[in-house]
């Protein structure tokens, strides 16, 4: 894919190594797997090309950060509230705008004592202002902000947390998250919190009273709403309260596959009568199928084709949850902190190493492109899923 704006920024690069922070060999952005190519002729892979160019490619879920090379040094590293951003791998990925979660705080992945507010403000102001000494990511606040970015051959940041237990019991935090730039907030991470259940707890109480009142300002402020990692009836409480679409932002069918990570028909359904869109997602081992029992690009469009005969093209597009390293190693290390155990399937699954197709932001679109033209989508469906449709809820939600 053609390079955005890129200069060859690295994060931090304005800081000593040593003296400002503790540096550990990063993890290679591009090519620390051999690259995967879906297969399309030379006549697919000019239309894919111009498919991108033309139209906005929008990340509904990702994190683009860099992990460290040695896993073993991941709780250390992450101690620090620093992500590296992989702004080269990125400057090759297709992409306009992406939704990128940060970590959701340092203390929820290095402590059991998780989601703590403090946290999470660090860690945004440290993202922040290593972006704000580079001009190929931008900070998005506006769908103005996105469009221009596209116009600019810059990639728009949008800000999005997980989860909202970090606002505990204090409506007034979702408006200072939002004046820090925060666009789009999930209810809740897997574990219950004070808004609703997540998708962890095996008895789920649908979203409480505080949680509708969050809702309802989210919806005044203009920030979008997320459920992914929330459960069935504090989905469906969410998307019946809010007066706005709400974005399941990275998950999959669980009528494929039965997994709580995935998401019923009904909640699907009730997110597209809604107006709103499901994003399609590929953490490692997530968005398999009885068909693909190994995770790959094929299994993860069987979920995608299997929402748009569900709710139709308008309501489906892409969140792959994708970073730069090694994604299976980190979720096997992290599987306590990041409650992954209690959300997997039964059924037997062949692990992988690496999703191939799929294995890091800068591989992802592309590779969706390759596969939607591959099977014979026409222009203006592509155009939907890989960006229309989320800008077309943007619309709707974020402030003017």
């Amino acid at each position: 894919m053609k390079d955005k704006r890129y200069d060859g920024y690295e994060s931090f690069s304005y800081l000593v190594p040593g003296e400002d922070y503790t540096a550990y060999p990063l993890a290679r952005q591009t090519d620390r797997v051999p690259p995967f190519v879906y297969p399309v002729d030379d006549a697919q892979e000019e239309r894919v090309r111009h498919l991108i160019r033309d139209n906005l490619v929008i990340s509904l879920h990702d994190h683009c950060f860099v992990a460290p090379e040695n896993l073993d040094e991941f709780l250390a590293f992450r101690r620090q509230g620093r992500d590296w951003t992989g702004y080269a791998g990125l400057a090759q990925a297709g992409l306009d705008a992406v939704f990128d979660n940060l970590m959701n705080g340092t203390a929820m992945i290095t402590s059991k004592n998780g989601w703590k507010w403090d946290d999470i403000i660090f860690d945004l102001g440290m993202r922040l202002s290593d972006i704000a000494h580079q001009d190929m990511v931008v900070l998005a606040t506006t769908t103005k902000d996105v469009r221009r970015a596209k116009e600019e051959g810059r990639i728009a940041f949008i800000v999005s947390i997980e989860g909202a237990a970090m606002i505990e019991n204090e409506l007034d935090r979702i408006d200072v998250m939002y004046g820090l730039g925060v666009r789009c907030l999930g209810i809740a991470y897997s574990e219950a919190n004070a808004l609703g259940s997540g998708l962890k707890e095996p008895r789920d109480g649908g979203l409480t009273t505080f949680g509708r009142q969050a809702v309802k300002r989210m919806n005044r402020l203009g920030m979008a709403i997320d459920v992914s990692h929330a459960g069935d009836q504090t989905s469906l409480d969410t998307i019946e309260t809010s007066d706005q679409p709400v974005f399941i932002t990275h998950s999959g069918a669980r009528g494929l596959w039965d997994s709580r990570r995935l998401k019923p028909d009904d909640v699907i359904r009730a997110c597209a009568e809604k107006g709103g869109v499901i994003g399609i997602e590929a953490a490692p081992h997530t968005t398999l199928t009885e068909k693909n029992r190994k995770h790959s690009i094929e299994s993860f469009m069987e979920h995608f084709e299997y929402c748009v005969n569900l709710v139709g093209i308008d309501h489906v597009t892409f969140g792959p949850d994708a970073l730069y390293g090694d994604h299976v190693g980190l979720h096997d290390a992290l599987t306590a902190q990041l409650s992954l155990g209690a959300s997997r399937s039964h059924l037997e699954f062949e692990k992988v190493t690496h999703v191939e197709g799929l294995e890091n932001p800068t591989e992802s679109f592309p590779n969706i492109v390759r596969w939607l033209v591959a099977h014979g989508y026409d222009d203006a469906d592509i155009a939907k899923v890989i960006g229309g449709n989320t800008m077309r809820v943007l619309d709707e939600v974020w402030a003017r």
